[in-house]
């Protein structure tokens, strides 16, 4: 397999392990949790940096916004051996207990989306693998205490949530907003159903940590993009990527049978 149409990334260039935010510019920030990190392209919203963790070669690499990008950006990092994907993004609180600023692990997502649907039926579930999940946990209760783990609704139009009102369709908006809340949503957000379909059907692991910046009621003033708190995020996301390096070297060496001398 060769470069990468829309990455723009060649073999050897990308690491097994690769976080995921959708703003190529957050890329560099979570490159600054690498050793020997380096830009390795940037095309359209595809922004790749490689570097190592615990000597393990790791990449993070932009999806741009919503499903179809990330759709692109899963299959072409998983043709270049890309087996582990941890998307680090930013959601809207829909449940009173989600907080600015506060973690959100997405157990699974609602595929409130169109991309997922030229993938698999409607039935199959968006569900994050969960050996990814349990690292995301345990970093999560270890570096920042509080988060919270459950269900996100997977969209896509933002400003179909953020001024519902204007649509034509202001009314099933509002509808379908309140049955998510009443089924116990966590939060909403434009990506993690999306790689966590396409991640399944070309099967990889994929897990999503998320920061609360817009708690509910429906409509509020987000903040300026410079004022994000990514931070704990970045670390739990790294952090975690940590623990499965460390849990996956520990699965093959049990895995490999011992070397027995030769007989003298």
């Amino acid at each position: 397999m060769g470069r990468q149409y829309h990455l723009q990334v060649d073999p050897g260039e990308l690491g097994g392990y690769v976080l995921l935010p959708g703003d190529p510019g957050r890329c560099a920030l979570i490159a600054e949790r690498f050793e020997n990190a380096r830009l390795v392209a940037a095309n359209r919203e595809f922004t790749t940096w490689t570097g190592t963790l615990d000597g393990v070669l790791v990449s993070a690499t932009s999806t741009g916004i919503g499903g179809p990008s990330t759709a692109i950006a899963v299959e072409e990092l998983c043709n270049l051996g890309a087996h582990t994907l941890i998307r680090v993004g930013t959601c809207g609180g829909m449940q009173p207990a989600v907080n600015w600023g506060q973690v959100v692990l997405a157990q699974a997502a609602v595929r409130d989306e169109g991309t997922t649907l030229q993938y698999v039926p409607p039935g199959y579930p968006a569900m994050a693998d969960a050996e990814v999940l349990d690292a995301l946990r345990a970093e999560a209760t270890e570096r920042v205490g509080m988060h919270h783990v459950g269900i996100v609704q997977s969209k896509d139009s933002f400003y179909g949530e953020m001024e519902p009102d204007r649509m034509p369709v202001a009314a099933e908006l509002h509808a379908r907003w309140a049955a998510w809340i009443r089924a116990g949503v966590l939060a909403s957000e434009m990506e993690c159903a999306t790689l966590f379909v396409v991640a399944a059907v070309r099967r990889a692991r994929a897990g999503a940590a998320l920061v609360c910046i817009n708690e509910t009621p429906l409509i509020r003033e987000l903040p300026p993009l410079a004022q994000l708190p990514l931070a704990d995020l970045i670390d739990v996301a790294a952090g975690a990527t940590s623990r499965l390096i460390a849990h996956d070297r520990a699965r093959t060496a049990a895995a490999t049978p011992p070397v027995t001398p030769p007989a003298r």
